[in-house]
């Protein structure tokens, strides 16, 4: 029989997960916004406005929260998941959400009888939606068993990091302290060619062609020439993900007494751009934090 997946946040990545889910599964979606309800619906998702009544009966609940608040809340709180899932059902966590919120969860949830698969994701909106995301997993053997097909339908790199969950967030953690850094980088480096007086859509060109070329740049490259339009880029990922990311980054660098100065630099800008207000906003506008010129 078919497996039945409920995605638990239809945002930047879980509504293409749950797209691309759907062509091989039983894929029911939960958000509290009707906008990507009803564009989960368009692409065959069965959708709910209650993660409990998605929950009842599934197989896998996949769980594409923003930090672990949003987890706890969903697993444990009033109207919490764990308690209407089956017994030997699966929990896929693909959010970051850090390693003792993880270990806490997973604890919680084997004393239900329910299995906690981390599996923390990369790759992006355009990967989530073609099952070409590294997927880095901390889970046991049995757990996996339980959800591979699911795992290898989303991942063009499925990595399996260590036997508990907590380990898929480690990995995360070390995926994110580069991502974090490549992405402020990347702002300095293009927000100097513009004080210059260099063609920015040349110097991009180059730099994509070169030693310095990174995925970061060339995935926000674009999208940095467009933040200081009215306009703005397009969404895809929230600067205050980053926030939030760097912050576990140098959280668990500092429990494990070791110095990541250049992390933590970064985060700097980061929480300067929240500051200014671009918590919400894409994080390639980070670009305006090193010049911050006018918007036009």
């Amino acid at each position: 029989m078919t497996k039945t997946v409920t995605v638990v946040g239809l945002g930047a990545m879980g509504l293409p997960m749950a797209t691309h889910l759907a062509s091989a599964f039983n894929v029911r979606g939960v958000d509290i916004s009707e906008e990507r309800l009803a564009l989960a619906k368009d692409a065959g998702v069965e959708c709910y406005s209650s993660a409990a009544d998605a929950a009842n009966g599934a197989d896998v609940v996949l769980l594409a929260v923003r930090n672990q608040e949003q987890l706890a809340d969903v697993l444990f709180g009033e109207q919490g998941i764990a308690s209407r899932m089956l017994p030997g059902s699966v929990v896929l966590l693909t959010s970051t959400v850090g390693g003792a919120a993880v270990a806490d969860a997973a604890a919680q949830l084997q004393a239900a009888g329910l299995h906690l698969v981390d599996a923390p994701v990369s790759g992006g909106p355009a990967r989530a939606g073609d099952g070409t995301l590294l997927v880095t997993v901390g889970a046991t053997g049995a757990a996996v068993d339980a959800c591979r097909d699911v795992l290898e339908h989303m991942a063009g790199n499925l990595v399996i990091v260590g036997d508990e969950p907590g380990k898929g967030q480690a990995m995360k953690t070390v995926n994110q302290l580069l991502c974090g850094v490549h992405i402020a980088a990347a702002g300095e480096a293009l927000a100097l060619a513009d004080s210059f007086g260099l063609d920015l859509e040349a110097t991009l060109d180059a730099l994509m062609s070169g030693a310095a070329a990174s995925f970061m740049l060339g995935d926000r490259g674009p999208r940095m020439l467009e933040a200081y339009s009215e306009r703005g880029p397009e969404v895809r990922s929230r600067l205050d993900i980053f926030v939030k990311d760097m912050g576990i980054v140098t959280e668990a660098a500092r429990a494990a007494n070791l110095p990541v100065p250049v992390a933590a630099a970064a985060q700097n800008q980061y929480l300067t751009g929240l500051g200014l207000g671009q918590g919400a906003e894409d994080d390639s506008t980070i670009i305006r934090v090193v010049n911050p010129k006018k918007v036009t």
